[in-house]
C-alpha cells in the first residue's frame, strides 16, 4: 500500500488532486486507516495511469469515469493499443533521425508536406486496431481478410482526392506531424464513442434552437460548447476551418441536409450552418 504523498511523488501528481480525484469518485483509495490516511494498491496505480493517459487527451474527468465505470472497458485492449501507439511513434521518430542524418549529409532534402504510402500504412494500420473485434470481423468478411480490408483502406487514402483532403486538414492540424501523431494514435472506441455521443447531444441542443437568433448569447454558448468537444474528439489546432467546413457541408451535402429535415425538421442543415457562421462573425451567405 502507499500514501497520498508516496502517490503523488511517484506519479508528480499534486496531494490535492489525488484528493480531489478521490472527491469525485474518479479514483477512490483502496482503503483509508483508522488514522483517516488514504491507501492505493498496484490497481489503483494502474487506474491512475489510465486516467493520465486519457487526461492527455484534454478529456474531462467525467467522461473519464464513465468509461472507467463502463462495463465495456477492456483494461488489456487499452494497454495494448497504448503500446502500439508508442511502438508506432518510436519507429517514426527513427526515421525521421535517419531523414536528418540524410540531410546533414547532403544526401536528400525532407519533404513533409506529402503522406507517403508509409504514412497512410501507418495511418490505416492505427485505424483498424483501433476498431473493436467485432468491427474488424465485419471489415474483414466484407473484404475478403483483414489484410484486404487494410490494403482498401490505403488506397482509399492514396487517391488524388483523398491527398487534397489530407492537404486540406493539415492547415486544421497545423503541420504533417501533428496529423501523422493523431492519424497513428486514435482514441480508442470507447473515448471516441463517447465524444461522438456528446457531439450529437450538443448539436441536437443546437437544431432545438431553430429560429432563436443566432448572434444571441445562448446560441453561441451552445456552438462553444460544439466547437470543445470537437477539439477534444479530432484534436485541431484550427478550429475555426473545420468549423466553417462543417457549415458548408450543412448548406451543400443533400444527404446530410435531408437526414437533418427528418430528423430534426425542415431549415435544421442552413440553421446550424447560420450559427456556426456566426460564431466566427463570418457573412451568412
Amino acid at each position: 500500500m502507499r500514501t497520498v504523498k508516496e502517490i503523488s511523488k511517484l506519479t508528480g501528481i499534486s496531494v490535492r488532486t489525488l484528493h480531489y480525484y478521490h472527491e469525485i469518485g474518479l479514483l477512490l483509495p483502496t482503503e483509508v486507516s483508522e488514522a483517516g490516511y488514504r491507501l492505493y494498491d498496484d490497481k489503483a496505480l494502474e487506474t491512475l495511469r489510465q486516467i493520465l493517459f486519457f487526461r492527455e487527451f484534454d478529456m474531462p474527468l467525467k467522461e473519464i469515469r464513465n468509461i472507467l465505470e463502463s462495463p465495456d472497458f477492456d483494461r488489456e485492449k487499452i494497454l495494448k493499443s497504448q503500446k502500439k501507439i508508442l511502438e508506432l511513434k518510436k519507429e517514426r521518430l527513427n526515421r525521421m533521425i535517419v531523414s536528418i542524418d540524410d540531410v546533414l549529409k547532403g544526401e536528400k532534402a525532407m519533404d513533409f508536406t506529402v503522406f507517403s504510402t508509409q504514412d497512410i500504412e501507418e495511418i490505416c494500420e492505427a485505424a483498424f486496431a483501433n476498431m473493436s473485434r467485432e468491427q474488424q470481423e465485419i471489415a474483414a468478411e466484407q473484404y475478403g481478410g483483414e489484410e484486404k480490408f487494410q490494403k482498401y483502406l490505403v488506397e482509399s487514402m492514396s487517391t488524388e482526392q483523398s491527398q487534397k483532403t489530407m492537404a486540406k486538414m493539415l492547415e486544421w492540424y497545423g503541420d504533417k506531424e501533428t496529423y501523422m501523431d493523431v492519424g497513428t494514435h486514435p482514441l480508442s472506441a470507447q473515448v471516441t464513442a463517447a465524444y461522438g455521443k456528446r457531439f450529437d447531444a450538443i448539436r441536437k441542443k443546437l437544431a432545438g434552437k431553430r429560429g432563436t437568433d443566432v448572434n444571441s448569447f445562448e446560441v453561441k454558448e451552445i456552438v462553444g460548447e460544439l466547437e470543445f468537444v470537437a477539439k477534444q474528439l479530432f484534436r485541431l489546432k484550427s478550429m475555426e476551418g473545420f468549423m466553417l467546413e462543417m457549415a458548408s457541408d450543412y448548406r451543400s451535402n443533400e444527404a446530410l441536409r435531408e437526414h437533418l429535415r427528418q430528423t430534426e425538421g425542415e431549415g435544421t442543415a442552413d440553421y446550424l450552418a447560420e450559427a456556426l457562421e456566426a460564431f466566427y462573425n463570418k457573412e451568412m451567405m
